[in-house]
């Protein structure tokens, strides 16, 4: 077994073990730090991700709208750095409701989040052009608006959306929200740690050696050979694999992890506009069929599932630069918990599911069910905690920390949670939100008490 040493060493080399390296590289007190994996940089589920971003989080403190806007900017720090390398937009998220019901909900969520540092809400009730509204310029994040924009006229939110339904009755276009490159955003950081003199290496992380109550080495291995690298601080950064990773510290982590699919649908009809931003129906919903198919899905038990109410929450968006055709649909239905294995398991009915779900948004969409098109899937886990906030800093054994639980978040969250987990492992002082990502705050009794009514998570 080969013999070494290491300031750091982290697990995984998906977007949190890269980012985790990337800030811990950029202080001299750290010379020398080794990323491992056994696949190749940003193949497990980083690379599957939709690349969109947001800083709209419910509370019930603002310690993940703080949280997402350092990260943003960071992320137009580096997309300037690199000459908008990371192709980062600002088109917004567009929520969008067909139930007068949901109005209400749709201005207090948006008085929420414009309290807890998200920007102004402005509301966009009156017939005609709205004065005060500035529709985004779709390639680029440079003076655009912040805040939310809120409509609650149908024939204004059709002037600006002609291709939703309808029956939207209230749409909230949330504006500092986008998309960008995470490819880009993964290989910039990679090349920088690289030059830094991170080492990379290709193997699995079999043992922590934990005597004494404290991180000693790490034993990682390939097939034929081993080595030991010793050192003082171990970073879990394993993605899906963070509660399999925990568990050689002896240490029982609370996520679980869900199974979240994404489809590219070829629009070669083009019903979706291609500056659109990423517009997410609110509601729940039965899908539609015609009486002959739906009498002849309730005849079978495999087939029963497709005539009840999905949940909320289909979203899609353009995907591509000039000339693309992409569009990416997502929905998650799949929402039990299960345990994480790979190859991803399929779902041969998702392109059909997701697509009828987005044709109650976009009917036009529906065109498509005529005949489906040829269409590709892919996806990953949400690994994540119960409140949807991700698990940030110091394990209970000395030197053990944890960059993990980041949900459908990764890429956004990347660039503060990579800054986050370097102050903890440097002791640096740490920002006001740091508190709210410890995985001691479990611990706190007043925190399972919020818990218990916690509301909304947040998720997509």
């Amino acid at each position: 077994m080969a013999r070494s040493r290491a300031d750091v060493v982290i697990c995984g080399a998906g977007i949190a073990g890269i980012a985790a390296a990337y800030f811990l590289a950029a202080r001299p007190d750290f010379s020398e730090i080794v990323l491992v994996d056994e696949r190749p940089p940003m193949s497990l589920t980083s690379d599957k991700s939709t690349e969109a971003y947001r800083n709209w989080w419910p509370g019930p403190d603002d310690a993940m709208i703080r949280f997402m806007n350092r990260s943003i900017d960071l992320l137009e720090m580096l997309d300037t750095q690199s000459d908008h390398r990371l192709l980062l937009n600002r088109r917004g998220y567009l929520y969008v409701t067909g139930e007068m019901a949901k109005r209400s909900a749709f201005q207090e969520a948006g008085e929420l989040a414009a309290a807890l540092g998200a920007g102004e809400l402005r509301l966009q009730t009156g017939s005609g052009q709205a004065s005060n509204y500035v529709p985004g310029n779709g390639e680029h994040w440079r003076d655009q608006p912040d805040g939310a924009d809120l409509f609650f006229d149908p024939a204004l939110i059709r002037q600006h959306f002609p291709f939703l339904s309808p029956q939207a009755v209230a749409a909230l276009h949330v504006r500092r929200c986008g998309w960008f490159s995470g490819q880009q955003l993964g290989m910039l950081m990679l090349e920088e740690v690289r030059q830094r003199g991170v080492r990379l290496v290709a193997g699995r992380v079999e043992g922590v050696d934990t005597a004494g109550g404290r991180v000693n080495s790490v034993r990682i291995a390939s097939e034929g050979w081993s080595e030991s690298i010793a050192t003082g601080a171990f970073v879990n950064a394993a993605g899906p694999l963070v509660t399999e990773v925990g568990r050689l510290l002896d240490v029982e982590l609370p996520v679980f992890s869900e199974l979240h699919l994404k489809m590219a649908l070829e629009d070669r009809l083009g019903v979706i506009p291609r500056a659109a931003p990423l517009v997410i129906w609110e509601d729940e919903q039965a899908l539609q069929w015609s009486d002959d198919e739906r009498e002849a899905l309730a005849e079978s038990e495999e087939t029963r599932h497709l005539l009840a109410t999905f949940p909320g929450g289909v979203h899609f968006r353009p995907e591509g630069g000039p000339g693309a055709e992409t569009v990416l649909l997502l929905w998650a239905y799949h929402l039990e918990p299960v345990a994480p294995r790979f190859p991803i398991p399929q779902d041969p009915e998702f392109p059909e599911i997701v697509l009828r779900g987005a044709s109650t948004m976009v009917p036009g969409l529906a065109r498509y069910l005529e005949k489906l098109p040829r269409s590709y899937v892919d996806g990953g886990y949400y690994t994540k905690t119960r409140e949807n906030r991700p698990l940030i800093g110091p394990l209970p054994v000395a030197g053990a920390y944890i960059f993990g639980a980041l949900s459908g978040y990764g890429l956004m969250a990347a660039c503060a949670g990579g800054e986050l987990l370097a102050a903890h492992v440097a002791g640096d002082a740490l920002p006001a939100y740091a508190p709210a990502f410890l995985l001691s705050r479990y611990a706190d009794p007043a925190y399972q008490q919020l818990l218990a009514r916690w509301g909304s998570t947040g998720q997509l």
